[in-house]
């Protein structure tokens, strides 16, 4: 991957994402760092540099890798399931407004498991 990924804006733009993935807004996320929320919209836009403390913080609370986060990089766990790399891998060819299609899909599955007790 070029060095373009690892520029605040790449990361900002990652960050971002996770956190809509996440269903947390920019108030919510301020409010768990005890920032101001313009202080989460410097650092999506890539106008605020992450120090690495809260790099590893933005991973515990969008559920995310470090390494994704700084650049960009698919990271699965060694004991990872592999229809999780196919499913990866078939999400990859998908048209931009089929994959965003799909993201909604599986936010709402996840809102609706989140009611239930496991």
């Amino acid at each position: 991957m070029s060095s373009v990924s690892t520029k605040p804006e790449a990361i900002g733009q990652r960050l971002r994402w996770a956190r809509e993935q996440a269903g947390l807004s920019q108030g919510q996320v301020a409010q768990m760092f005890e920032y101001h929320r313009p202080t989460i919209s410097q650092i999506e836009a890539g106008k605020r540099i992450v120090r690495p403390d809260e790099i590893e913080r933005f991973a515990e609370i969008y559920g995310v890798k470090d390494a994704w986060i700084l650049r960009g990089e698919a990271v699965f766990d060694d004991e990872s399931d592999p229809r999780i790399e196919l499913a990866a891998r078939e999400l990859a060819k998908l048209r931009q407004e089929d994959l965003d299609a799909i993201l909604r899909l599986i936010k709402i599955m996840r809102a609706q498991g989140s009611g239930t007790s496991e």
